[in-house]
């Protein structure tokens, strides 16, 4: 659907450029673009790899091990029929650290073990449990305290201030992940599996 979407409004853009006669135009626009892509993806690339490495770091030193300890409470209340000890418990919190510390390309991977260690759990196999919904719902809305691809983002643009989101994602992604949790909340006892 959005390559459909993309290809009107390209053809779109092409035949109103040709009925004003400002093709040259639109030929100029497309150099300077690709120039202006190339640019922010080169400088894109440095700050990433700042952050992976940072993120690297976190992982190695514990860091991420010591903040998922500190969610395990709260996290525990989310899930009250997941043991502590069982794996999924283990990778959700992995996952919420890494998204938390913003380290979103860790995250996958604790996010994707993480559902199938649900999957096992889940009783009825071709239908999502409730576990597994509120945990997508808390991945897809997480609270970001480092938003670091913005941030390399915004650098590579060329931002003079690009940390200066961080305040204004932290308040919209908290408000975010408390409008998800209340949401799943509330519409739970719609679902058929509601007690996993």
């Amino acid at each position: 659907m959005v390559n459909i979407v993309w290809l009107v409004l390209i053809v779109g853009g092409l035949v109103v450029s040709a009925l004003h006669h400002s093709m040259m135009s639109v030929t100029q626009a497309i150099v300077t673009g690709s120039e202006k892509a190339v640019e922010v993806a080169f400088g894109f690339i440095g700050i990433m790899a700042l952050w992976l490495g940072m993120a690297k770091i976190a992982e190695e030193s514990g860091l991420m091990r010591a903040f998922s300890r500190l969610l395990a409470p709260f996290v525990s209340r989310l899930f009250p029929g997941i043991p502590e000890d069982h794996p999924a418990m283990g990778n959700m919190l992995m996952n919420m650290a890494a998204n938390i510390l913003g380290m979103g390309g860790a995250a996958t991977p604790f996010g994707l073990k993480a559902m199938e260690e649900l999957q096992k759990l889940n009783p009825i196999k071709d239908t999502a449990s409730a576990n597994m919904i509120t945990f997508l719902a808390i991945n897809t809305a997480s609270i970001n305290l480092i938003p670091a691809t913005v941030i390399a983002l915004r650098v590579a643009a060329g931002s003079k201030n690009p940390t200066e989101i961080v305040g204004p994602t932290i308040v919209a992604t908290t408000v975010a992940s408390i409008v998800a949790i209340t949401a799943e909340r509330l519409f739970r006892h719609f679902h058929r599996n509601d007690k996993l």
